[in-house]
């Protein structure tokens, strides 16, 4: 028996149920496992999984589900540990139907196992109604959870409502990412956004931030990833790893998409621009022995427990709402507005060059200095 893993979010593999789960699917056949999602991957690379877990691609869950079925597996396992049971299953739902979509046939199990060792966990035979499925719910102490009741009881009311889409399973005071940008921060337990003509325009049950949707500009809300709460919740021990660095100094640029970075590693210095993005990916490089230096202007949401950063890294902290006109300026002055730049010999030489940039937009800054 063939069997795929896909491995999402670092909370299954923080908990260590990823590898158990990884292990015990091992007495059914032979197991590949790969990651869904991106932020899963700094887990992975903490817990020396990378030669269990494949990391090499960046892909969504549907698609990872997807080159199983393309490699003709005999059952695709779907392995996550939501928030909530609630959180949990309409990501189920959602990824199971994304994959779909992108299939001809769809004659391969799909299993989730959702939550493994919480009193509210479960397995949810997506397509299939295999023997496997109740030999581990025994096993792992987990109640099987019809495709059905998922509908009934999570998705059926969110049909009924065009250009909004309900946010399961939230609580008071949580950040709100869409495609890895903040826009707004959530006051009650129910959420629901709001959109026209592809651009987020209200909130039910929270706060919309200005800035964040001006980042985040036109959004298909059916398929956006949303996100609420922080990113990862462990408080874990980093583990740095070497990589193959340019034998020129090679710095790179990062605008708002902190979850992007990995294809970074080759780098010696990245610029990243915005507090959350230089949040994200200066705790990202961190595996990796990349300083950053950062703009930002102290408009902070926080999104992981602990943001690590690389001795030598330096912050600019700009006036409010300049930290977007800091790093244009930037990047067309530096980059020519391309991705990487070899004009420099270190990161003193960068710094230099950046403090000028901000001198000539008349931009009130301080520096900080990482050590």
């Amino acid at each position: 028996m063939k069997i795929g893993i896909v491995v999402h979010g670092p909370n299954i593999i923080d908990s260590g149920y990823a590898l158990k789960l990884i292990d015990l699917l091992k007495d059914y056949g032979d197991i590949k496992a790969r990651l869904g999602g991106t932020m899963g991957r700094t887990a992975v690379i903490d817990a020396s999984l990378e030669d269990v877990i494949d990391i090499s691609r960046k892909l969504v869950p549907s698609d990872s589900l997807k080159i199983f079925h393309d490699d003709d597996v005999d059952a695709i396992f779907l392995l996550n540990y939501g928030k909530s049971d609630v959180t949990g299953q309409v990501f189920g739902y959602k990824v199971y139907t994304h994959y779909a979509d992108k299939i001809a046939d769809n004659d391969i199990p799909v299993i989730q196992i959702e939550r493994p060792g919480e009193s509210d966990g479960s397995i949810i035979p997506w397509n299939n109604d295999l023997e496997i499925v109740r030999e581990l719910s025994f096993k792992l102490g987990l109640d099987i959870v019809k495709p059905e009741e998922v509908y009934e009881r999570h998705i059926k009311q969110d049909n009924a409502a065009l250009n909004q889409r309900i946010v399961h399973g939230v609580s008071p005071g949580e950040n709100i990412m869409v495609n890895s940008v903040v826009i707004g921060k959530t006051s009650s337990d129910k959420l629901t956004l709001i959109a026209r003509d592809n651009h987020i325009v209200n909130i039910i049950g929270g706060e919309l931030k200005g800035h964040g949707l001006e980042k985040l500009g036109e959004v298909d809300l059916d398929s956006a990833i949303i996100k609420t709460g922080l990113l990862r919740n462990a408080k874990v021990t980093p583990r740095v790893i070497s990589t193959d660095k340019s034998e020129n100094f090679k710095v790179t640029f990062l605008d708002h998409a902190g979850e992007d970075v990995y294809r970074f590693r080759d780098s010696n210095l990245v610029i990243t621009v915005g507090d959350d993005t230089t949040l994200i990916s200066s705790d990202i490089l961190y595996r990796f022995d990349i300083p950053v230096i950062g703009i930002t202007d102290g408009d902070l949401d926080k999104v992981v427990e602990d943001g690590f950063k690389v001795k030598n890294s330096i912050i600019f902290e700009v006036e409010s709402g300049f930290d977007d006109i800091c790093g244009q300026n930037i990047k067309r002055e530096i980059f020519r507005d391309k991705e990487d730049s070899y004009d420099f010999a270190n990161i003193d030489e960068v710094k230099v060059k950046i403090e000028e940039i901000i001198k000539n937009i008349n931009c009130k800054y301080k520096i900080n200095y990482i050590n």
